[in-house]
């Protein structure tokens, strides 16, 4: 499924959220980040928080393209490849109002989303679904999975790459959290 193209005067406005940023070794200062983005051609660069989430606009019509384009400019600035995955700010409001579990379910749970670049197959899904535990349950919705892990993370069964390797796609995870916030500051609609 391809990126609702709400088009403005500016273009597009986009979030990029970027996978293993800041993470195993992969050090990179917001600043830096938003210099590659500005040399890129790409309007009205900003970031938010140091896990890898980058806000700017684009009159580019082809997000897969788009996250093509940004993952050479990364790879170029940084030497070593970095998934990227876009949303439109809209489409981050949906991701973050989305009801994938009951307040009740939810409890004093941590609940995570992880973006895919591409929607998954039905036998991907299955494969995600199967994964449940009593500690961890994942929802599929469109090109987010939605983990909600009722004990600390590190004590989960299931890991992130564990996820993304039955889903086939590049996924990154954020915390409901860090989307919320982004959809408050960034959203449209």
């Amino acid at each position: 499924m391809g990126i609702n193209l709400f088009e403005s005067p500016m273009g597009t406005q986009y979030i990029a959220f970027l996978r293993a940023i800041n993470v195993g070794g992969h050090i990179v200062k917001m600043a830096e980040l938003k210099k590659v983005f500005e040399a890129a051609r790409l309007d009205d660069v900003a970031t938010f928080i140091a896990s890898g989430n980058v806000i700017f606009s684009s009159r580019a019509r082809d997000a897969a393209k788009l996250e093509q384009q940004i993952e050479a400019a990364i790879g170029k600035a940084l030497g070593y490849t970095v998934s990227t995955i876009l949303r439109t700010t809209d489409q981050v409001a949906a991701v973050a109002q989305f009801p994938a579990f009951t307040a009740e379910q939810r409890g004093a749970a941590s609940l995570y989303v992880g973006l895919l670049q591409t929607e998954p197959t039905a036998d991907a899904i299955k494969k995600v679904v199967a994964m449940r535990t009593e500690i961890d349950d994942l929802r599929v919705h469109g090109r987010e999975v939605y983990w909600l892990a009722r004990q600390n993370v590190q004590k989960s069964t299931i890991s992130g790459a564990a996820v993304e390797k039955a889903l086939k796609t590049p996924t990154t995870f954020r915390n409901i959290n860090t989307v919320r916030r982004l959809a408050a500051k960034y959203a449209i609609a």
